[in-house]
């Protein structure tokens, strides 16, 4: 049977019941808009978003705005020394940035060991890599923008100078966060976390004003300089300054070799629609293998469909466990993955009882997310992260720069694909995904959320193309989340007759009312008219702002 149309298969009326479907945490409805959209998970970013936008901005300008912003409203995911990946939808044509950063010189898994680890810690100078976020702002403005990377960042220099309330989501992580470091970070040089992020000795409540002036001179001084002060001027010398005097090994040679990377996007097709994510060393293959291995089934129940998912999740993890990391250390290109054949073999394993999943041999033959979409047709998935909450805990003084913790995804193991080296990117969790229909956008989504993010896109394009659901509806729709072995963690609004159907296939099933395991999800589609269509994240406080 031929694919329907994007507007009958993906902008149903969300007042029908394809969005009762499930009992689900909210009852909100799609919100549409015609000349601009924001999806985000924190209010004051979208409303930032927006601003530019309407101040002449495009999508891309929108999304840039909308990243920095983040990085102060939402310092519990992100910051300035996060990485981000990006999709964009411009003028006809896919594009794709990889601007994660590489480990520096000075990291070897000798310097390592020698700090007294067997395996790469969660904290510290060990798991800083090159911060790629603020140079992806500035590619991304150069390249697409219709203002100026100043003009962009302006509404975040004003709430961190300035002052916001501090959302409910993120004063429950922040506090979370708060309480693990005090007994933990106990170092001088997480000092400045403290002052930075608990400055009255606490994390701040939900709606107590927040502000980091540094933070603001940060962001003005990238904008000013389009990231040059971040990679070759003041901001670098900073950097360099605080590795030197607290044990670090980051350089301003390392910040200045840095660029961010051009990819080709990779797809699939599903049920008719082409979806797209990043290329490695980002894990966005998981989901492609995944889907791709699904599109080859015929489940007879809503039970035994997801039952299929959880197991093809699963040989997806097997395999980029095993192999992803930087591409040009992987023993097996992308693409082979993805081959008829590969996926066939993989396929055949899955049968009717949950399984322990080993890597297969391919031969040949706490992150944010931003979506965004303008009247000019340009479109935005766009993510970034510090990778666990706060990143490594690691404050570069009066700056406001928490630094990213992606280097604790390295391997010691120097037979691994993924083993830390010098100059080389680890494998990392953020993926950026993106729908289209015969060369036709149909929009942007994500679901953040460390090693759930390939499972939430699995489990979202199978709610949108599958069971026809708009975009707050397949959002809504309770999820699960594989954790290990067969260990799955199912959401309470899991229908019961599912939950029981998972159990007695062998999945050993948690059921918990935490939200924080599952994700948390932005969609925008575009329908035939041009107008478009926004879902967002109920389980934190998503927000679409529109006009």
């Amino acid at each position: 049977m031929s694919p329907l149309t994007p507007r009958e298969t993906l902008i149903t009326n969300p007042l029908t019941t394809d969005s009762q479907a499930y009992p689900h945490p909210s009852r909100r409805t799609v919100v549409y808009g015609r000349h601009g959209m924001v999806a985000t998970a924190e209010p004051q970013a979208a409303a930032a978003g927006l601003r530019i936008l309407q101040q002449g901005g495009n999508a891309i300008d929108a999304a840039i705005a909308t990243a920095a912003a983040l990085t102060v409203v939402e310092p519990t995911s992100n910051g300035l020394g996060s990485d981000a990946f990006a999709i964009v939808w411009s003028q006809g044509k896919i594009y794709g940035l990889n601007s994660s950063g590489p480990a520096p010189r000075g990291l070897t898994r000798e310097w390592v060991r020698a700090q007294g680890h067997d395996t790469m810690p969660a904290k510290g100078w060990c798991t800083v890599t090159v911060p790629g976020a603020p140079a992806a702002w500035a590619t991304l403005t150069e390249r697409f923008g219709n203002l100026s990377l100043a003009e962009n960042l302006n509404p975040a220099v004003q709430l961190a100078r300035d002052g916001y309330p501090v959302a409910p989501t993120v004063a429950y992580f922040w506090n979370r966060g708060f309480q693990q470091y005090k007994e933990t970070l106990t170092d001088p040089e997480y000092n400045e976390w403290f002052r930075i992020f608990a400055p009255n000795g606490r994390a701040p409540h939900a709606g107590e004003i927040w502000r980091s002036p540094g933070h603001a001179d940060s962001l003005q001084q990238i904008g000013e300089t389009n990231a040059n002060a971040y990679y070759h001027g003041a901001l670098a010398a900073q950097i360099a300054q605080f590795a030197r005097e607290t044990g670090g090994v980051i350089t301003q040679e390392d910040l200045a070799r840095y660029q961010p990377e051009w990819v080709d996007p990779l797809s699939v097709d599903y049920h008719g629609y082409q979806v797209w994510e990043l290329p490695p060393n980002g894990q966005g293959l998981i989901a492609l293998m995944a889907l791709k291995m699904l599109e080859g089934l015929n489940p007879a129940t809503e039970a035994e469909r997801i039952h299929y998912q959880i197991e093809a999740i699963k040989l997806g993890f097997a395999d980029a466990l095993q192999y992803l990391t930087d591409p040009r250390h992987m023993p097996y290109p992308a693409k082979d993955f993805l081959s008829d054949s590969y996926i066939a073999q993989r396929r055949s394993l899955i049968g009717p009882e949950a399984q322990i999943r080993n890597a297969g041999v391919p031969k040949p033959g706490g992150t944010v997310y931003i979506a965004t979409a303008d009247g000019e047709g340009n479109m935005v998935s766009y993510i970034q992260s510090n990778y666990a909450g706060f990143g490594s805990g690691l404050v570069v003084p009066e700056t406001g720069i928490s630094l990213q913790n992606r280097g604790s995804l390295f391997s010691l193991d120097e037979s691994h694909p993924n083993a830390l080296e010098p100059g080389k990117r680890p494998f990392h969790t953020i993926i950026p995904g993106f729908l289209t229909h015969n060369g036709v956008p149909i929009g942007p989504f994500g679901v953040m959320g460390g090693f759930m993010q390939p499972q939430g896109h699995v489990q979202i394009m199978s709610r949108v193309l599958e069971d026809h659901m708009n975009p707050q509806a397949a959002l809504d729709a309770p999820r699960f989340h594989w954790q290990e072995g067969n260990q799955v963690v199912v959401e309470h609004t899991m229908p019961a007759a599912i939950i029981e159907d998972l159990i007695s296939r062998g999945h050993e099933v948690t059921i918990t009312e935490e939200h924080g395991p599952f994700g948390r999800g932005e969609i925008i589609w575009k329908d035939p008219e041009g107008v478009l269509v926004g879902g967002t994240e109920p389980r934190a406080d998503g927000t679409i702002a529109a006009y």
